[in-house]
């Protein structure tokens, strides 16, 4: 099927700025068009297909389960979810897990737990901090944690009970303790992933870390996009050898299948009642197959060492691609998740790599993302490299409107 007859999109509601292009399927790093047209793959969905397209181990696997049981509600025990949950705490440190279906759905989750969390201590309209640059989703609640006003403009109005400093500011942090007693939980991205791939600082999580426990403050930390191996270990803040309090996860845990999951350690494990959240189609049989595979194959295949050794290719090749060209400002990030910063809006570079044969996104403006599957070799990684640094160039050497 050729571009020209596909169905008509009328009745799909415009809420994407969609690319000319329809994917067909897709091996590996590698997808296809339904023109044929081969191209590479350096978003994974946004951060979604770890394991890349078809993989040998996770396909028959899905098959498998979706032969067995592909939703059975929570009214009953589900197996593959203790089977997910001890995985998850093993790897992190953590005590207990609540399965949702999506990034937002396990923010949304957070924040419940922060105010709860508060309220069991007296706290009569807790407050959570939260800083500038974060994305956490698009709900009411989530979209309020956000710093984003063009996403957040005509939804107002917003949800209260946020307190916003600057990111990587212990001295805004503290400050906004000292004058914002209701605060009882702090909530960040690890590494902000829409706000333009900004890190949170080593010695900045750490610090955090021992404001929370001065204070009984929940620490709470989006890996929604930065986590489950992305970065080199399994979860971004690992780095800085700390533990969170609430941790967020989603989008490459399943691999593609839909999944959330929130990941509290000892402080926040038991604020959670029965009763007090729910959802139907969180931990389901199939997500959790998705996830027990997906974690079972990046251990096996040794991808964490993967995203590390060529997210390293990666951020070097361009790097030295890119050196000394003006309008470029710095790459940013860690492992096979990529920022790099030009000194001017870029989003036409979307359709330019596109027809280049590359696939990539363009965030906070200025910043080509790359988030390829962890699954990438150092070959691919010096092809992304080939392909995108001279889109670059020829970009930043036309005159500036």
């Amino acid at each position: 099927m050729n571009a020209d007859s596909l169905p008509s999109d009328a009745h799909v509601m415009p809420t994407y700025g969609r690319l000319p292009v329809a994917l067909s399927h897709g091996q590996g790093c590698w997808v296809w068009d339904t023109n044929g047209r081969r191209l590479l793959d350096g978003l994974a969905g946004i951060a979604v297909n770890t394991l890349g397209h078809n993989h040998p181990r996770l396909v028959p696997a899905l098959q498998d389960q979706i032969a067995k049981l592909i939703h059975s509600c929570n009214y009953y025990r589900v197996p593959l979810q203790e089977q997910l949950a001890d995985k998850l705490c093993e790897i992190s440190g953590l005590a207990n897990v609540f399965f949702c279906n999506s990034g937002l759905e396990a923010n949304e989750a957070a924040l419940k737990i922060a105010r709860k969390f508060g309220h069991d201590r007296g706290v009569e309209s807790p407050e959570i901090l939260v800083f500038e640059g974060a994305f956490h989703g698009r709900s009411i609640a989530t979209l309020s944690a956000t710093a984003n006003p063009k996403i957040q403009a005509g939804f107002g109005p917003l949800v209260p009970g946020f307190v916003r400093v600057p990111l990587n500011d212990l001295a805004a942090v503290e400050a906004a303790i000292a004058s914002h007693p209701s605060i009882t939980a702090i909530f960040l991205e690890t590494i902000q992933g829409e706000g333009g791939i900004n890190p949170a600082r080593i010695e900045f999580l750490q610090g955090l870390r021992r404001l929370c426990d001065k204070h009984d403050l929940l620490m709470m930390l989006d890996e929604v996009q930065c986590g489950v191996g992305r970065t080199g270990k399994w979860f971004a803040h690992q780095w800085a050898g700390i533990q969170p309090d609430v941790m967020p996860l989603a989008k490459g845990l399943g691999s593609g299948v839909p999944i959330g999951a929130v990941v509290c350690g000892p402080r926040a494990a038991g604020v959670l009642k029965a009763g007090n959240h729910g959802t139907t189609f969180g931990g389901n049989p199939l997500a959790m197959r998705a996830g027990v595979e997906t974690l079972a194959i990046m251990q096996e295949d040794g991808l964490l060492a993967n995203a590390e050794a060529v997210g390293a290719t990666l951020r070097n090749s361009l790097t030295e691609a890119l050196a000394g060209v003006p309008g470029f400002v710095e790459i940013r990030g860690q492992g096979l998740m990529l920022g790099i910063e030009l000194d001017r809006p870029c989003g036409v570079l979307l359709g330019r790599a596109l027809d280049a044969g590359l696939l990539l996104s363009v965030t906070a403006e200025r910043v080509v993302r790359l988030l390829p599957a962890l699954i990438m070799t150092h070959e691919e990684a010096l092809q992304v490299t080939a392909l995108l640094a001279p889109l670059i160039k020829a970009f930043l050497a036309e005159p500036q409107p």
